[in-house]
């Protein structure tokens, strides 16, 4: 008896071999990037944020932070009514 075996990824921070449905996927313009673990996924996108360029970096944290801070504002609105 053969038991029908998942999609496997490999950790790209520490190589260990996961299957679909555990750790982190994140498939964006082409790329895939798996992560067995938030500790790897947050050691690579920390490396990514210093290596990006300033500029971009800018404009994409400022964005992210306000869209956090609208969000935050909404459910703090919620818990108000």
């Amino acid at each position: 008896m053969r038991v029908a075996r998942g999609k496997r990824y490999k950790c790209i921070v520490c190589g260990r071999v996961f299957p679909e449905g555990q750790g982190i996927v994140i498939q964006r313009a082409g790329i895939t990037l798996a992560f067995h673990s938030k500790a790897c996924a947050t050691k690579f996108f920390k490396l990514m944020v210093e290596t990006m360029d300033e500029g971009e970096f800018k404009k994409v944290a400022r964005m992210l932070i306000k869209e956090f801070e609208e969000a935050l504002k909404r459910r703090e609105k919620r818990k108000e009514i």
